[in-house]
């Protein structure tokens, strides 16, 4: 078959299925031209997405001015100790995303959605990033909630991965070690996973046969990618008899539940040994819980104050728990500081609200901190007509060295925003 008949039938993303398993073929001559190869440059390693269920106030959030000389709002006044560790970004939303709260799954995935329409969704950023890179570590990611088992994180064929909403499950799932018969157990799931790449393997060694000469050198080469895949599999397998790290971190007994805030504290603390540790490398943790009445000086939910309508009294209230917020997650980018892990860790803080008082999704809250980016400036876009969010979303995945050439409903890489 001509590399011209060929094309006709085959696109970039031409995928082989069998068993299950989906797997993307390489770039081949009969397919669209390859894109342009990315400059060589120290990557970054690992993401941790960090949102919240309720949003930002954005008067508190957004600073005045744009660019490297903006003056501080309310909510980073108290953090400009990192103001180089990270970048503002005002005036950007997901293209297509409303529903208020309902578009809390598009958080990571940016699929476009419509309210009171059904939609399958599509992978989350985290996920992806997994799925090319989450074999390096004993976990793939860890998709994490403070108080529900509700996710934005989804699966390629459109599935919410649960979270993990107990930090002590968290804290032994990582650090202590399974019983012989629990790790057989695991051990055998894997290899059941593994054997399923023969028939993957089959349908590919067949399409060969109609390719040219060059095509099939490319197949050959991915078909040793397919094996290195397996080995890696096996490697997984091998991880459920080697013992956990030993850490100095104490497992969490008392759990505040009158305080979300602290909850978040003690997630994150885990979250920070977890990549100290090197235990996985893409993380995601929703913050969902409504009690914040211990914190001093509040004495309503949080969801009731997130809807404050203006209300003076309650937008007093929810700037001691948003600020306290903001705050846990400064102190979790001050840690990875200290340790050398800030400049290979891209850290995001997000939520599908701009607006939760009037459920709008327009204006999202982003701090974007670490993964050896330029930072300590505001990138100020159109409050109006919003810049795509999953721009940014792209250059993380790029920044992992990830050759993606558009993420959900992504342009192009996040304008203004450049490697160190």
């Amino acid at each position: 078959m001509s590399t011209v008949t060929f094309q006709k039938h085959l696109s970039r993303r031409a995928m082989l299925r069998g068993a299950g398993i989906t797997l993307g073929l390489p770039l081949l001559e009969a397919m669209t031209p390859a894109i342009a190869a990315v400059k060589e440059t120290k990557q970054a390693k690992r993401f941790v997405g960090m949102s919240l269920a309720l949003g930002l106030h954005n008067p508190n959030l957004v600073p005045e001015g744009s660019g490297r000389d903006y003056k501080p709002s309310r909510y980073l006044a108290s953090i400009q100790d990192l103001r180089e560790d990270f970048t503002v970004v005002s005036g950007s939303s997901h293209p297509g995303v409303t529903g208020g709260h309902t578009a809390e799954g598009s958080i990571f995935s940016a699929c476009p959605n419509a309210r009171g329409a059904t939609s399958r969704n599509t992978i989350s950023l985290d996920q992806l990033m997994a799925k090319h890179l989450g074999h390096e570590t004993r976990f793939p990611s860890l998709v994490l909630n403070t108080n529900s088992q509700t996710s934005p994180s989804y699966t390629e064929n459109g599935s919410m991965i649960p979270a993990e909403n107990s930090a002590m499950r968290l804290f032994t799932r990582l650090f202590v070690n399974d019983t012989p018969v629990e790790q057989e157990r695991q051990a055998e799931l894997i290899r059941q996973g593994r054997s399923v790449m023969d028939v993957v393997g089959a349908e590919a060694k067949s399409l060969q046969r109609e390719l040219g000469a060059g095509d099939r050198d490319k197949l050959d080469a991915w078909f040793t990618s397919v094996r290195e895949l397996e080995q890696r599999l096996a490697a997984n397998e091998a991880w459920t008899h080697k013992p956990k790290p030993k850490v100095t971190l104490k497992p969490p007994t008392q759990i505040p539940r009158d305080n979300e805030v602290a909850v978040e504290r003690i997630f994150l603390d885990i979250v920070h040994m977890a990549l100290v540790t090197d235990s996985t490398r893409f993380i995601t943790l929703h913050v969902t819980g409504n009690n914040v009445q211990g914190i001093e000086g509040v004495d309503e939910s949080y969801h009731t104050l997130s809807h404050h309508g203006m209300d003076e009294e309650k937008l007093a209230q929810l700037a001691l728990v948003e600020q306290a917020a903001i705050n846990e997650w400064a102190a979790f980018l001050r840690k990875l500081k200290t340790d050398k892990l800030l400049d290979d860790t891209m850290v995001l803080l997000t939520s599908n609200l701009g607006n939760a008082s009037a459920h709008d999704n327009k204006n999202m809250p982003v701090l974007f901190a670490g993964g050896g980016f330029k930072h300590g400036q505001h990138l100020a876009f159109d409050q109006k007509d919003n810049y795509p969010l999953p721009n940014l979303y792209l250059s993380s995945l790029q920044r992992l060295g990830l050759e993606e050439e558009r993420f959900a409903t992504s342009e192009t890489t996040m304008r203004g925003l450049e490697v160190a």
